[in-house]
């Protein structure tokens, strides 16, 4: 038996790190905290960059962990693995879009009050 070492360090940051990390982002959204878009916004990132490098090391051993039929490879490793790609990149776009609303706000000049 050999682990990938990879897929062992990749899996031992989502679990000390990704895991508590989406958890607090969470209490967060909960508590209406402040920095819950700052949050969304690490998380998603991280996700996102987790799933480049599976497709990227995946792509470059020649798509050897997947099944070669069609209906298995698109449906199955590029559809529900897709997933992990559409939902971080769409909560990224919220957070970006969030704290660009929140940015712009406060870059607006005060009038002061007569």
């Amino acid at each position: 038996y050999r682990s990938d070492d990879f897929t062992v360090a990749m899996e031992t940051v989502t679990a000390w790190a990704w895991g508590p990390l989406s958890f607090l982002t969470f209490l967060a959204f909960l508590r209406h905290h402040p920095a819950r878009y700052v949050l969304q916004l690490i998380v998603s990132l991280g996700q996102l960059y987790g799933d480049v490098l599976y497709f990227a090391t995946e792509a470059r051993a020649g798509w050897t962990h997947s099944d070669p039929r069609p209906f298995y490879f698109w449906g199955y490793f590029v559809g529900l693995n897709g997933v992990w790609v559409l939902v971080p990149g769409l909560l990224l776009l919220d957070a970006c879009h969030q704290l660009a609303t929140a940015q712009r706000g406060h870059d607006r000049p005060r009038h002061k009050a007569h």
